[in-house]
């Protein structure tokens, strides 16, 4: 357990860039993966490929949404046992945490696969993009349990204050990625086909080695799954499904974004499929640092420091504002050389440029959401947190991406997705501020 960092004491802006880092590192790992992903197949198939790669993308995130939001609550349980100082605790709410997730994934593997059709066609997919993005869709459908296993394993050693060995099966996923994607797409001549298989491949090896190294190693207490106790399953069902349907209002929420993207072309789906490939290289302080005050506000909140709930949300703010307005600067300079990486048609990359210089500036607000939501998940005030995610989403950013579309032609999905994000983060600081998060308690 001497991996486990404690985050009850000591200096708060340390653990912040201390325990961020590998996390940050970490997700740019996962991010390069899928970066990799998309510069093999722009490249080597096509920019319609790119765009039934990254309308897929968005299906999967939402099929899995549901069973990722239940994983995102390991933070919660874990981090606030862990605070307590129950070991025991530890073990028994990985156990339930293992059997949960697995039940779960087996069955959204099933339905994604089954419905990949009704999904893409729901979603407005361009019909030259159909056949490629079924495919990539259901061939990662058929992997799901390999992804959840992998991301489960992540989390549940962050919550417990060990960010840096997650780094070690990421960094593992992607270099076999760097390997059989090539060979997949290319000397074996299946395309996209070839790129998923490789994916799934590349999780399914990363997430067995991770099992064999955190048993062997005992970093968390994983041992052979036995059936979990009602009441073990009903906290993370109570704390799980708002969970859940967060991520399913965030991914719902892109993938309605993306319908408004489809109405203006195949240029501009790909242009900004591109674009969210950088886009989430940008936003990656963001995640980190909503993740490392989820994991910090939680073992404080366990043992009832909530003055320094307070330090941790600020100093988090603070930080984020920083961090995010220079990687805002770095996108204006490069935006352009950015996209052409990933295709070279020129209308699609015009789009995929202006988008990101309009949206830069706007992103210190989208990670204000993210920390102050943080701050408030580890407390267990889930359906909370769902309810802000419901109003950034579909009170804001899909009707402002659509109005702004509608009256200023395409440059608007920009402008409507950088005003939501400020709206948000005001409300975001109202709740913090006012709401009665603090009041919640998940353990007696």
């Amino acid at each position: 357990m001497s991996r486990h960092r404690d985050f009850t004491n000591g200096n708060i802006w340390i653990d912040l860039f201390y325990f961020s880092s590998p996390i940050m590192l970490a997700q740019l790992l996962q991010v390069s993966y899928q970066f990799i992903d998309s510069l093999w197949v722009g490249n080597l198939i096509g920019a319609n490929a790119l765009g039934a790669v990254n309308i897929s993308g968005t299906v999967i995130f939402t099929v899995l949404s549901f069973i990722i939001g239940i994983n995102n609550t390991t933070l919660t349980v874990l981090s606030q046992q862990k605070g307590k100082g129950n070991e025991e605790g530890v073990q028994t709410y990985v156990n339930a945490f293992v059997v949960t997730l697995s039940a779960l994934a087996i069955v959204m593997g099933i339905l994604g696969f089954l419905f990949a059709r009704p999904i893409l066609l729901l979603l407005g997919t361009p019909e030259t993009m159909m056949a490629e993005a079924m495919t990539y869709l259901r061939i990662n459908a058929i992997g799901i349990l390999f992804l959840v296993g992998y991301n489960f394993i992540s989390t549940a050693l962050r919550a417990v204050g060990d960010s840096k060995t997650p780094l070690l099966f990421v960094a593992i996923a992607v270099l076999l990625n760097i390997v059989l994607d090539p060979l997949f797409i290319s000397v074996l001549d299946l395309g996209v086909q070839g790129a998923a298989v490789a994916t799934i491949l590349s999780q399914g090896f990363s997430f067995i080695y991770g099992v064999i190294f955190v048993i062997r190693k005992k970093i968390i207490p994983l041992k052979w799954p036995t059936l979990p106790l009602w009441s073990e399953v009903k906290l993370i069902l109570n704390l799980g499904i708002p969970s859940g349907l967060q991520m399913a209002v965030i991914s719902a929420g892109a993938a309605a974004i993306m319908s408004v993207v489809t109405s203006h072309g195949e240029a501009a789906v790909a242009g900004y499929s591109a674009a969210q490939r950088l886009d989430s290289l940008f936003l990656l302080p963001a995640h980190a640092l909503g993740a490392t005050v989820n994991s910090m506000a939680g073992q404080n909140i366990g043992v009832g420091k909530w003055g320094r709930v307070k330090q941790i949300a600020t100093y988090g703010v603070v930080y984020n504002t920083v961090i995010m307005f220079l990687f805002a600067g770095i996108i204006v300079l490069f935006a352009e050389f950015g996209i052409s990486l990933f295709i070279q048609e020129q209308a699609a990359v015009q789009f995929g440029a202006t988008y990101l210089m309009i949206i830069a500036f706007f992103y210190p607000f989208l990670g204000i959401n993210f920390v102050l939501n943080g701050i408030v998940r580890a407390s267990g005030a889930m359906y909370q947190v769902l309810i802000l995610n419901l109003l950034s989403f579909w009170a804001l950013r899909y009707p402002l991406a659509y109005l702004f579309s509608e009256i200023i032609g395409e440059d608007g999905i920009a402008y409507g997705i950088g005003v939501s994000f400020m709206l948000s983060s005001v409300i975001a600081f109202l709740y913090y501020r006012f709401g009665k998060w603090r009041e919640k308690r998940i353990f007696t």
